[in-house]
């Protein structure tokens, strides 16, 4: 066994490409080396701005010696008058084996040539010299670049390789143009703190040895050490930093040798809004605020930038971050103070300036059409005058910071600048929580909006997006979302279910299209409607079975492959949301088997009549004057019974009293089937063959309220 080494030694990479290039060959190289039957102990990948490593340990020297089988030409292509064919000979050669050892195997296709090889392990050192090229360059990421006069691409040009196994230099050459790097045992240290090149005696010592030039080459102890410093830092004046992951894992990869430094700027500039403070600090400067207490919003003047240069530095680092900070809060106090100066209002006009996609207009537009689409959704909740004059308010100004200086400067502010100077422009409190929270959720695991007219503006302004973008045939496609659609309509299914909205999303849908054509006519050459029926189906699919874990087969029974439950799953997201939710429950605790295979086998032989899946009635479409035993009797009374209890458990969206009713009938429905009066339902006569079979339609399409159980997979 040995252990092979690899670094890339590289100019500063991006910090986003070091733990994309980690990530991929974590999860490539294994297979890479499974495919050519190596077997490691262990395989460790490792980054820093300057380098990409890789250590194999127990790597065996060779591969192991194995028998193949190869298939051949057929027999009747091998051979011609008993006599082997060019073909055969050929094959033969291939394999550097004689015509002797040919076997005959019959096949679905036929009889043909096999042989049995017996295939010599070929030296791990000849296997990874044909690799690493292709693991190196097989990377994949934004912006790569060529340098030189060569072909190669990278995202930042190859200064050195590390090849080892073992203590042996494993011979590599990339040659790009006119230049070239070989692989040697010499890497770099820190710039600064060990400017001299460094030879790695040994693979195994590889960690050990850039420790002693000032390198941390592992990522996972460096961000450790960047938190344990940081809080220090924070500590010694009497603080907690903020450490947000996003900043954490991009400072981590912008550093080699992580040394934390604690900075003071001007205490005027906690009149600002926290906000503004902390993204100067975390957006521009990559800069750890300080506030006063764990879970405080309240900042400090501090902030904790972490270094990568001398220790020794610190207090020059420190005075130089200061007067970088104070210059950009500077910027965004002026903002603040100009920004505050006319009300938001007065902001509207500029938003005809602000082009919102060049087919649909200004964004001014756009707030017009949220402002309609509120309207809607005020509508179908039934709201009061003076609720539905806040979410107009609200509406009207939801996007007027966009034209503001400090929004011009940090767009991130958008909607919490817009509430600040909501606040200080006199309008209330309701609306100035709307303007921030309509943003919400900003991405996956974000907060959702809170307030009634937050929640319907963010319905409105996502509906029109969705809206105006499906109208120009712009769907998203594979991974490609470029207007981020797929998320938009996540969250407007999830506004709706954690707010318990009572929205009929199939209507609000055909009414925003309908108004959203009557002022752009050309869109109505597009079939809208149906495009945003089948994309928001998809959503509700794709949330309850990824974001809500409902097993993909209890999914299927509430959406069904029935127009009806999709039309039910649009017009009523809270119910398709609830019945799911109910069936999983009922499914973890067993419930679910008392009624599963009474309903299914009364669904099956249903299927065999001509009862449509609605009806619940039984009094139109059953004769008790055709019954023949005293178990037809007890069904139909059961279901009569069962009408008002499904009724009130759709209303009330409480699936629990369908299920109780259901278990109740069970046995009547058994003794129906198999016990001592039961008939044969598909009887010679048929009028009694069809009356018997409406009751079993009629039992199936009280289950169908739940679900369709057809759908659900017996586990």
């Amino acid at each position: 066994m040995v252990t092979f080494l690899l670094e890339v030694g590289t100019e500063e990479l991006p910090a986003s490409f070091v733990e994309e290039a980690l990530g991929q060959w974590r999860s490539r190289i294994p297979v890479s080396l499974s495919e050519t039957f190596l077997m490691p102990e262990s395989i460790e990948v490792y980054g820093t701005p300057r380098r990409l490593a890789l250590l194999i340990k127990g790597l065996p020297s060779q591969q192991p010696d194995r028998e193949e089988e190869v298939k051949g030409p057929s027999v009747q292509a091998a051979f011609k008058d008993g006599k082997p064919t060019k073909a055969a000979e050929g094959f033969a050669r291939s394999r550097g084996v004689s015509l002797d050892a040919f076997e005959v195997r019959s096949t679905d296709k036929g009889d043909f040539i096999f042989v049995n090889q017996k295939i010599a392990g070929r030296p791990s050192a000849d296997i990874l010299t044909e690799q690493v090229p292709q693991w190196i360059f097989g990377l994949e990421g934004k912006r790569f670049m060529r340098w030189g006069d060569g072909d190669l691409r990278f995202p930042r040009p190859i200064r050195w390789l590390v090849a080892l196994l073992d203590d042996a230099v494993l011979p590599l050459t990339l040659i790009n143009g006119s230049e070239s790097v070989t692989s040697d045992r010499l890497t770099q240290g820190h710039r600064v703190l060990h400017p001299e090149p460094l030879a790695i005696a040994h693979a195994s010592e590889y960690l050990e040895n850039l420790r002693a030039a000032s390198i941390e080459v592992d990522p996972e102890i460096r961000q450790a050490e960047i938190v344990s410093q940081t809080q220090a830092a924070a500590q010694r004046v009497g603080g907690y930093a903020v450490i947000t992951p996003s900043l954490l894992q991009e400072v981590r990869d912008l550093v080699e040798s992580p040394s934390a430094v604690t900075g003071k700027f001007d205490s005027e500039f906690l009149e600002l809004p926290s906000e503004v403070v902390i993204m100067e600090m975390e957006s521009h400067q990559r800069y750890f605020p300080v506030v006063k207490a764990e879970g405080s919003s309240e900042l400090l003047p501090y902030f904790i930038t972490i270094s990568n240069g001398d220790p020794a530095k610190a207090d020059i680092v420190a005075a130089g971050n200061a007067r970088v900070i104070r210059a950009r809060l500077s910027d965004g106090k002026y903002f603040f103070a100009a920004d505050r100066k006319q009300p938001i209002e007065s902001y509207l006009p500029r938003l005809e300036t602000v082009t919102f996609q060049e087919d649909l207009g200004s964004v001014r537009a756009k707030v017009d059409r949220i402002v309609r689409v509120g309207d809607r959704i005020a509508d179908q909740l039934q709201l009061s005058t003076a609720q539905r004059e806040i979410i107009q308010r609200a509406a009207l100004l939801c996007k007027a910071d966009l034209v503001t200086q400090m929004v011009g400067e940090f767009p991130e502010l958008q909607g919490t600048m817009g509430q600040k100077y909501a606040l200080s422009s006199g309008e209330s409190p309701e609306v100035a929580t709307a303007i921030f929270e309509h943003y919400l959720p900003r991405g996956a695991g974000d907060d959702l909006p809170q307030t009634l007219t937050g929640q319907v503006v963010g319905l409105a302004d996502r509906l029109d997006t969705l809206v105006g973008i499906f109208s120009l045939g712009m769907l998203p496609t594979g991974s490609s979302d470029p207007f981020a659609l797929r998320r938009a309509a996540n969250a407007v299914l999830n506004i709706i279910w954690s707010a318990d909205l009572a929205l009929n999303l199939d209507r609000l849908l055909a009414q925003v299209t309908a108004d959203f054509v009557a002022v752009y006519p050309k869109a109505a050459t597009v079939p809208l409607n149906e495009q945003l029926r089948d994309f928001f189906l998809q959503r509700v699919r794709t949330l309850l079975q990824e974001d809500q874990g409902i097993d993909y087969d209890l999914v299927n029974a509430v959406l069904g492959s029935d127009p009806e439950y999709a039309d039910r799953a649009l017009q009523n997201p809270l119910d398709v949301r609830d019945r799911a939710q109910f069936l999983q429950s009922i499914r973890q605790n067993q419930i679910l088997d008392a009624i599963y295979e009474t309903v299914n086998r009364a669904s099956r032989l249903a299927a065999q009549g001509d009862l449509d899946t609605v009806q619940l009635e039984p009094l139109a479409i059953v004769r008790p004057s055709l019954f023949q035993q005293p178990s037809e009797q007890a069904f139909y009374e059961a279901i009569v019974k069962l009408v008002p209890q499904t009724r009130a458990a759709q209303a009330e969206r409480n699936y629990q009293k369908l299920l109780e009713a259901l278990i109740e009938v069970a046995p009547v429905i058994q003794n129906f089937f198999d016990g001592a009066q039961s008939v044969m339902v598909m009887d010679a006569d048929p009028e009694i063959r069809r009356n018997r079979l409406n009751l079993l339609g009629l039992l199936r399409n009280h289950a169908r309220i739940l679900a369709d159980f057809g759908a659900i997979v017996k586990v």
